[in-house]
């Protein structure tokens, strides 16, 4: 037979005997779907509603399907039903109703954010410089996150900016520059922005802070420098103030306890000179009333004896006769009392002038280091 026959039963291009027809189906169930299409049109109002309600309960399978979420372990979700907070829900599969019912905002609480801040600061020793620092940190409440604070990342930016300017504002240019001192200054500023942020109710947890970079202005390097420099001439100073005043305060509290034990000597000299002739006159007003005028005698006997020893007069007996040869005993005498005075006066000047020129060549040295 042929092959361009179309019957027989060995045509490649025939059907099988007893097989399904293919296009038959395609066009059969194309016309039963237009059918049911087409308005008022032959297809039974059964199969019309049938379709309906499947339309239908796939519209709301699809709906339901969307308020399946899913929380993974780092994170917290924060349900809203019609805008207003829920519940948290933790990690894992969950389900909510879907939109606009309720919605779901995911929060990770577990992962560190990091902000850096540039800033111009005064120190306490009047230094102007420029800050580098960074702030980690984390949301540890969602809740607070997201209803306590509008922009949280805007207000911790600001907390910090105050925080470090407050604490390096008391602190030098030396704590910032020394590394021993920075671990301390971050440390503090750490504090005050977690303490800021918690009168704020953030839901923030400040991490770490780390001061990165301490530069100084270009502008103002000469006037620091010479701030610096005055600062120092400051110091000096006081050092050498302290140094006159350590050498000059022993001596005058020394000279003043000499001052003060003489005139304790003298008082004590006076005193007991004073309550010793008290004593003697006592004696002698007893002696007297016991023999008048022998204690009469002697009294003028002691007198002559110590008015003429203290006299430079020389009596000469001219009625002895002979040549006599006359010495100015009283002239030699005052010569040599004289030249000893003027010896001492001398010596006591030549003692305050050297001190004089001593204290004032310190003095001038003092001031010309100065």
């Amino acid at each position: 037979m042929p092959w361009n026959q179309p019957s027989g039963p060995q045509s490649p291009w025939g059907r099988r005997p007893g097989g399904p027809d293919l296009d038959e189906r395609l066009k059969s169930w194309q016309r039963k779907l237009e059918s049911l299409l087409r308005p008022g049109g032959g297809g039974r109002g059964g199969d019309s509603s049938s379709l309906l309600i499947i339309a239908t309960a796939a519209i709301v399978l699809v709906w339901l399907y969307n308020g399946v979420y899913q929380v993974k372990q780092p994170e917290r979700g924060v349900v809203q039903r019609f805008g207003q907070y829920l519940e948290t829900t933790p990690p894992g599969l969950h389900f909510r109703m879907p939109w606009p019912i309720e919605s779901v905002n995911i929060v990770n609480v577990a992962s560190v954010n990091s902000s850096d801040f540039k800033s111009r600061v005064l120190t306490s020793d009047v230094n102007l410089v420029d800050l580098h620092f960074a702030v980690q940190y984390q949301f540890s409440d969602p809740v607070k996150k997201l209803f306590r604070v509008r922009d949280p990342e805007s207000t911790l930016s600001e907390v910090s900016e105050s925080a470090i300017r407050e604490i390096v504002g008391r602190s030098t240019m030396g704590d910032l520059l020394v590394g021993s001192t920075r671990p301390d200054i971050t440390r503090r500023t750490k504090e005050l922005i977690q303490s800021v942020l918690d009168s704020y109710n953030t839901g923030i947890t400040v991490t770490t802070v780390n001061l990165e970079d301490v530069q100084v202005p270009d502008a103002v390097v000469p006037s620091q420098r010479d701030a610096n420099k005055a600062q120092a001439d400051k110091e000096r100073l006081i050092l050498e103030a302290e140094a006159y005043a350590s050498r000059i305060l022993p001596e005058a509290q020394g000279t003043a306890a000499k001052i003060l034990q003489d005139s304790q000597a003298y008082k004590s000299r006076v005193t007991a000179i004073a309550e010793g002739q008290a004593s003697r006159f006592s004696q002698l007003e007893g002696a007297y009333a016991q023999a008048p005028e022998v204690t009469r005698r002697r009294l003028y006997t002691d007198t002559i004896e110590n008015v003429l020893a203290r006299a430079h007069k020389v009596i000469i007996d001219s009625r002895s006769g002979g040549n006599l040869v006359y010495l100015p005993i009283e002239k030699l005498l005052e010569k040599s009392v004289k030249g000893e005075a003027e010896a001492g006066a001398e010596n006591a000047a030549g003692s305050a002038r050297d001190s004089t020129d001593q204290v004032t060549i310190e003095g001038s040295r003092s001031r010309g280091e100065r």
